[in-house]
């Protein structure tokens, strides 16, 4: 390991098990040694194995409902008094649609979960920063990183309404990144992470033969959640520290690739 984090303290949101990217993200972290608190909305903590990061990292646990003011609030209180100082890096890795969940079509959303995919999944962000900003919680020059996906520029039709809201939540990373980079020197970004074999990735119909499809079209080959951890490292890192406002893709190329000779060759068009 680089010691990219040594001394560093920080908050990581959303994981659940050791398919999750935070949960990546943490062990990472850790072995690059930094401290932090990992959190999680009660219900989901109830339903993974956090204890057992918290655990191997030496972490401790705060739970907190990230759509919950009050909640976080009490988050960040309580995190610089566990890790004795400002936080100089968060992970948001906080998703769900329900619309998904119950397989509802896109033109057919129903508002109510709508709303609340937005709460859940975006609005948080916000939340969070605005949270943090008034407490002056986060260390001039820290980091904070939000997870997303590019159907928030391109369309993919089993994403349905979360491609609405990670445009919001890319949004909200460049809004808010302008006023606390202005301010505090606060980098915010996003990373679009290529299909993951998370839980919350397999849980979207068709995933498993998409997955096989950017694979094909990425000269790469689709990034891992533990690539994508070393790649959230670096941005919790110094070396990053004029790197703000930006949605960058951690794909394998496939964000810009058009088509591959694989691909082309599957449908039975020669490349050569």
């Amino acid at each position: 390991m680089y010691n990219l984090l040594k001394g560093k303290r920080g908050i990581i949101t959303g994981a659940l098990d050791q398919n999750s990217i935070a949960w990546k993200v943490a062990e990472k972290a850790h072995e690059e040694g930094a401290t932090f608190v990992l959190t999680n909305a009660p219900i989901a903590m109830r339903m993974g194995e956090i204890k057992n990061l918290a655990e191997k990292t030496g972490s401790e646990i705060i739970p907190a409902d990230a759509t919950n003011v009050d909640e976080l609030t009490n988050l960040f209180t309580q995190s610089q008094e566990v890790l004795g100082g400002k936080i100089d890096f968060v992970l948001h890795s906080i998703g769900m649609s329900v619309n998904i969940r119950k397989n509802i079509p896109y033109t057919e959303s129903n508002y109510d979960y709508f709303a609340k995919g937005i709460d859940v999944s975006a609005m948080s962000f916000h939340k969070m920063l605005s949270v943090a900003k008034k407490l002056d919680a986060i260390s001039e020059g820290g980091s904070v990183v939000a997870l997303t996906y590019m159907a928030a520029q391109r369309t993919y039709p089993f994403y349905t309404d979360m491609a609405d809201i990670k445009a919001m939540l890319e949004s909200i990373a460049r809004s808010f990144g302008y006023h606390y980079g202005k301010e505090k020197k606060v980098r915010i970004n996003t990373v679009s992470q290529s299909p993951t074999k998370t839980t919350a990735g397999t849980g979207i119909k068709g995933f498993g033969d998409f997955f096989d499809y950017a694979n094909a079209i990425a000269p790469l080959g689709n990034a891992d959640a533990e690539s994508c951890a070393d790649y959230c490292i670096t941005l919790f890192s110094d070396l990053t520290r004029m790197v703000t406002m930006q949605n960058l893709f951690h794909d394998g190329g496939y964000s810009t690739t058009g088509v591959s000779s694989e691909v082309l060759e599957k449908m039975g068009i020669q490349t050569q």
